[in-house]
């Protein structure tokens, strides 16, 4: 049993006698909910060998603690169904050891959350990340510690949108990174996205990104450092479906793509330059780099990013550990290595919640979070209106977010169907909390936005869902190419996630009335985030802030638009 696995026991142990000894037992669940965690108890560890990684990933430019409900359906397919990482609720609290109502469970699950989330508090915060990360180095040594940042860092809130991601790049400064790879970051266009990397101290890594012209890297792929006195290679590998996720207008001269093939090629010039261990900084995807780990050989860990999971602990794959670190600053991940004979021959791993209740703030980073943030500070904390119901993104289908963001569409641009892109990034808000406009920035905020208005037959809109089912349950994680299913409103189906790609998609409905959508007629429908260039309508954010304001009280009943069939 792993030492991560064995703090979970524990502490559900711990919680149990201490529940007998209060007198609890006839409520559990609220009495677990009260115990306290330590910032020792979140950075306690069983250290090993001579190397430490700290991984941070998919922040999606959030400076601040937020709440972020995990997600309820996370399906697996094919050979990766029913394993890690496509286990939610009980199943995945069973797997883990973790005991339901814990800590350890709010911050992994949807169980019980806004009882749970009022009880335990935001996660997260910049500041407390960093925190973490210097009482590693300080108990370690900075002469062992590698800190990797897998991307997505500088997208996702009112800040990033009108610094063109200055503000993420001032704060990420401060936790010294040692390289990133990324995805939404080259969303601020080619000539930003340069500058931003040539104005870093550190690398961004990319083995998979071409000049497409010239077929030559475009970007360093490997950085060797040495850590503990060992030698190790860090490999970048972006987001291989950039270009079809996003807007290839916005990069058109760089080629994406996995490359296999290249990736091997990086990993054998870095044993032969003295790499005692590779690792590899993904952007990827959890099952994309789980199969990526049986056909590249020589990489002892893969810190994967881009599918927002995670993982208690880092997951074998032959040879190849695998963690994969969350999203919006929620967890910080590590894995300790032991090498001997240029091999790894020990490791441990850990992902660490960052409790904002429980762990301290950072003075430095804390102060610069205020300073980049500052000239904003009316514009964010600006009411907006408020919510009676849980709002929340995360699952393979629809969220209540995308329900309202769906609604808003409807009636702000006249549509009978609303589509809503099946973005992973996007907070939390509790029922009863105000809607500020930083929060609906972090469902928003990009530099594609423009909301459309156009008519789409029957056909056609199976057509759509078909094609980014197809991209989301394909039996081939190198097939899958990013992103949840593509929020739909006005309108119900069934979903099929074993079929094939054009079987998938079922029983289309109008919401309004029941009646079957008809393949041959046309109908009007609104979405946003087009990768199309020179797509006209307003801006999503601004189009949701009118439609909030004018509601003034929102109410989204957590209605399943999708019915899936397994």
């Amino acid at each position: 049993m792993s030492h991560t696995r064995r703090d979970f026991l524990q502490f559900a142990l711990n919680a149990s006698v201490a529940l007998g000894a209060a007198g609890y037992a006839a409520n559990p669940l609220r009495a677990l909910a009260q115990q306290k965690l330590t910032q020792d108890d979140l950075l306690r560890f069983d250290a090993k060998g001579q190397v430490t990684l700290l991984h941070f990933t998919d922040v999606h430019a959030q400076l601040l603690p937020v709440y972020f409900r995990p997600p309820d359906t996370n399906i697996g397919v094919g050979a990766f169904a029913g394993i890690p990482p496509h286990l939610v609720g009980e199943a995945f609290l069973k797997e883990f050891g973790i005991a339901r109502g814990s800590a350890y469970a709010y911050a992994h699950t949807f169980l019980d959350y806004v009882d749970l989330a009022r009880s335990y508090g935001r996660l997260g915060g910049l500041d407390r990340t960093a925190t973490l990360v210097k009482a590693i180095r300080a108990d370690r040594g900075d002469d062992k510690v590698l800190f990797l940042d897998g991307g997505d860092t500088w997208q996702g809130s009112y800040t990033s949108l009108r610094t063109a991601g200055q503000d993420m790049v001032d704060c990420m400064a401060l936790l010294k990174p040692d390289a990133m790879t990324g995805h939404w970051e080259f969303t601020f266009g080619e000539d930003r996205f340069t500058e931003i990397v040539e104005s870093q101290s550190y690398p961004f890594l990319a083995s998979n990104i071409f000049d497409a012209e010239w077929d030559e890297p475009v970007f360093e792929h490997t950085k060797m450092v040495e850590k503990g006195g060992v030698q190790v290679a860090v490999i970048g590998q972006a987001m291989p479906y950039t270009p079809i996720a996003n807007p290839r207008w916005m990069f058109p001269r760089w080629s994406f793509g996995i490359r296999p093939d290249v990736l091997q090629a990086n990993v054998d010039a870095a044993r032969a330059a003295g790499a005692e261990v590779v690792v590899l900084i993904s952007h990827n995807g959890f099952d994309v780099d789980r199969k990526l780990a049986t056909v590249v050989s020589g990489i002892d860990v893969i810190l994967t990013g881009h599918t927002h999971d995670a993982v208690p602990e880092a997951v074998r794959v032959g040879g190849t550990l695998i963690l994969s670190s969350g999203s919006h600053g929620k967890y910080l991940g590590r894995v300790d290595l032991e090498v001997s004979d240029g091999k790894v021959t020990g490791s441990s791993s850990k992902l660490i919640p960052v409790f904002s209740d429980v762990v301290a703030s950072d003075p430095e980073m804390a102060a610069k979070i205020a300073e980049v943030r500052a000239p904003y500070a009316a514009e964010t904390a600006e009411v907006l209106g408020r919510t009676e119901t849980l709002l929340y993104r995360r699952g393979n289908f629809n969220g209540t977010w995308d329900d309202l963001i769906c609604q808003g569409i409807i009636e702000q641009r006249d549509t009978q169907i609303a589509l809503s892109p099946g973005f992973r990034w996007g907070t939390t808000l509790l029922p009863g909390q105000d809607i500020t406009r930083d929060d609906l920035y972090t469902e928003t905020s990009m530099s594609y936005p423009a909301v459309y208005r156009n008519e789409m037959t029957g056909q056609q809109l199976k057509e759509v869902l078909e094609d980014v089912c197809d991209n989301l349950f394909n039996p081939d994680p190198f097939l899958q190419q990013g992103g949840d299913m593509v929020r739909v409103g006005g309108m119900t189906y069934s979903c099929a996630v074993n079929g094939t790609i054009g079987n998938r998609i079922s029983d289309m409905r109008l919401s309004a009335t029941g009646e079957p959508i008809d393949p041959t007629r046309t109908y009007v429908v609104g979405g946003w985030a087009s990768v199309n260039e020179g797509v006209e309508g307003p801006a999503i954010y601004d189009l949701m802030e009118d439609h909030i304001r004018g509601k003034g009280t929102v109410r989204v009943p957590d209605e399943r638009t999708v019915r899936i069939v397994m």
